[in-house]
C-alpha cells in the first residue's frame, strides 16, 4: 500500500504544476456556467411552476458542477495509458513489483484531485457572492455538508472505476476510440452533465437512476443544494458503494484477464 500511497503523492504533486492551465480552465468554467444559468432563468421565469427544483438551487447546482468539474468529467481521460495498451507499452509495467490496476486506480485519482484543486475554490468563492438566486447557496446544516463531502469521495471512486473499466476493455478492442465516445455519451446524459436528472422524462429519469451514471455527480450535488431529500440520502449512497464494488471487480477482472491474453512481440 505505501507504493501506491506514493506514486499517488508523485501524480498529484505533478498535476498541481499546471496553474496556467487550470487557469484558462476556470475562465472557461466561470463563462459556461454563466450561460447556463442564463438559459435556465428564461425557462424559469416564463413557467416557474414547472421546474423540479427551485432557481437557487438550480445554480447552487450549476456552479457546483463547475467547480468539481474535472473530478467527474468522463472525457478527462490519460490517453498514455490507452496507448500503452493499445501499442503494447503496457508489459514495461509487468516489471514493476506492483498491481497496475491499483496503480492506475491511485494515478486516475491524483490526476483528478489535482486539477480539482486548482480550480474549484475560485469558481466557490465567487459563485458565492452573486446575488441570489444566480448563486452559489452555501447555507446547508454540518450533517448534510458532511453527506456531501462523503458522496464526493464515493462519485471519485465511481468516476475512476468506470474509467479504469473502459481502459481495461482497452486490451479486447483493436481501437478505443468508440468505446470512448459511447461511455462519455451515456455519462453525459445519464450522470446529470447535460441536464439535472430531475428535468429528465420520468423513464428516462427512472432508468438512468438505476444506472452507475447517476452515482456521479447526480449525488453529491442534489445533496447539497437540498433537492434529494435527507431521508433518501442513505439510499442513493448506499448505490454509490454498490457501483464501486461492482465496477471495480468487473475492471480488475477484466485487467488480470487482459494481461493473461496479452502476447508481446519482440527480438
Amino acid at each position: 500500500m505505501k507504493k501506491y500511497w506514493s506514486f499517488f503523492k508523485m501524480r498529484l504533486m505533478a498535476g498541481l504544476q499546471y496553474r496556467a492551465a487550470a487557469l484558462a480552465g476556470m475562465s472557461t468554467q466561470f463563462v459556461w456556467g454563466t450561460m447556463e444559468i442564463l438559459l435556465y432563468r428564461a425557462f424559469w421565469l416564463e413557467s416557474p411552476e414547472k421546474f423540479p427544483m427551485g432557481m437557487e438551487a438550480l445554480s447552487t447546482y450549476i456552479w457546483l458542477q463547475q467547480a468539481f468539474l474535472t473530478l467527474f468529467a468522463m472525457w478527462n481521460w490519460e490517453y498514455d495509458i490507452l496507448e500503452s495498451v493499445k501499442t503494447g507499452a503496457v508489459s514495461y509495467e509487468l516489471l514493476r513489483p506492483t498491481d497496475i490496476y491499483s496503480m492506475w486506480m491511485a494515478r486516475s485519482i491524483a490526476n483528478r484531485l489535482a486539477r480539482a484543486a486548482l480550480r474549484m475554490i475560485p469558481v466557490i468563492v465567487v459563485a458565492s457572492f452573486i446575488p441570489a438566486p444566480y448563486g452559489l447557496r452555501l447555507h446547508i446544516s454540518p450533517a448534510v455538508f458532511g453527506l456531501f463531502l462523503l458522496s464526493i469521495v464515493l462519485m471519485v471512486l465511481v468516476v475512476c472505476s468506470y474509467t479504469l473499466l473502459v481502459y481495461a476493455l482497452t486490451f479486447y478492442l483493436t481501437d478505443p476510440n468508440g468505446i470512448m465516445v459511447v461511455s462519455v455519451a451515456a455519462a453525459d446524459l445519464l450522470s446529470g452533465a447535460v441536464v439535472p436528472l430531475p428535468f429528465l422524462p420520468d423513464g428516462l429519469r427512472k432508468f438512468a437512476e438505476l444506472t452507475p451514471f447517476a452515482s456521479m455527480q447526480n449525488v453529491p450535488l442534489r445533496i447539497f443544494n437540498g433537492n434529494i431529500p435527507l431521508s433518501e440520502i442513505p439510499g442513493v449512497m448506499g448505490l454509490q458503494v454498490f457501483w464501486i464494488v461492482t465496477l471495480i471487480s468487473a475492471g480488475y477482472l477484466l485487467t488480470r484477464n487482459g494481461l493473461r491474453r496479452a502476447v508481446i512481440l519482440g527480438g
